[in-house]
Order: C-alpha cells, then structure tokens, then sequence
C-alpha cells in the first residue's frame, strides 16, 4: 500500500507526497485555480523535476484512465473498489444474460436495487453516467456503484 502526505499550501492550494509500494516518490499540487502540478523525487539527487503540468479537465481525464474507467485490463474482469460502504464493480454481460438488450429503465435498476450504473463501456466507447434509454447490449461492461448487498441483488436479478 502507498504511503500519502497531505499539506496546504497556503495562497496555492494542496500538496500530496506519494510513496508508491514500488518505491517511487511522486508530488502532487493542486492549485486553487484547478490546475495540477506532478513531480518525481529523486532520492539519491534528492531533488524534484516537475513531469507535466495539466488542466482541472486533463486531469479528470487522466484520473479516469488510471481509475480504469477507459480500460480495463483482462485480469481485472472482476475488479471492484470498496470505499467505506460504498463498492464500485465493473460488470461484463456476456450473450446469455436474459437482460441483454433491454435498457436500464425497463430494469428499473436503481428503483430496484438502489444501485447506481456510472459508465458503460463497449469496444472501446465510454459513455458515462448512461440514462434510462440506454441499451445493455452484449459485450458491454457496466461500471456500477452501491452497497455490496445491493450490487449482489442486482447480480441475481440479471442473472
């Protein structure tokens, strides 16, 4: 597990040391008008070298790709995050899921199971945060959000 050092930096905003498990030192700052700073520390030089500069809008980006929200790897099909009581799992419907084709109004989801459906992903396209009148079709990876319990429910129904 990584180690993370937050500071304010009073005038600019919030510094984040980050050790990783792999030993790599990186610094974040992210300033109060949106724009994020990355660092690498060198410890033998014991130096920081600023590695890029991004917008409030590239970085949601990139937070998204390293999140997994773009792709995500084969050996992670069953990935799921835990953050307190909430998890967030990706869901892959394969051809022999009897709601395949039927969209997640007529599932009802949410008033079903009080799960939320955040992305749906299919050959590469994302669409985030998919409304009532989208298609779960076959192939496609459901990126969803809620209680375990509830995430189980969800799980039986489709299935």
């Amino acid at each position: 597990m990584s180690i993370v050092r937050e500071s304010d930096l009073i005038g600019i905003g919030k510094k984040y040391q980050i050790e990783t498990e792999a030993g790599d030192n990186m610094v974040v700052v992210i300033h109060d008008d949106g724009k994020r700073e990355l660092y690498r520390h060198e410890n033998l030089e014991n130096e920081t070298h600023c590695v890029m500069t991004l917008s409030d809008e590239e970085s949601r980006q990139v937070a998204g790709i390293l999140g997994g929200l773009s792709y995500k790897p084969k050996a992670l099909e069953t990935i799921e995050v835990a953050l307190d009581d909430l998890r967030i799992e990706w869901y892959k419907f394969e051809a022999l899921d009897d709601e395949v084709n039927k969209t997640i109004g007529q599932l009802e989801v949410r008033q079903r199971t009080g799960v939320s459906i955040i992305a749906a992903i299919k050959a590469g396209d994302t669409v985030i945060n998919p409304g009532p009148d989208y298609v779960i079709e076959a192939g496609v990876t459901l990126v969803i959000a809620g209680k375990a319990k509830n995430i189980k429910l969800l799980k039986e129904i489709l299935l």
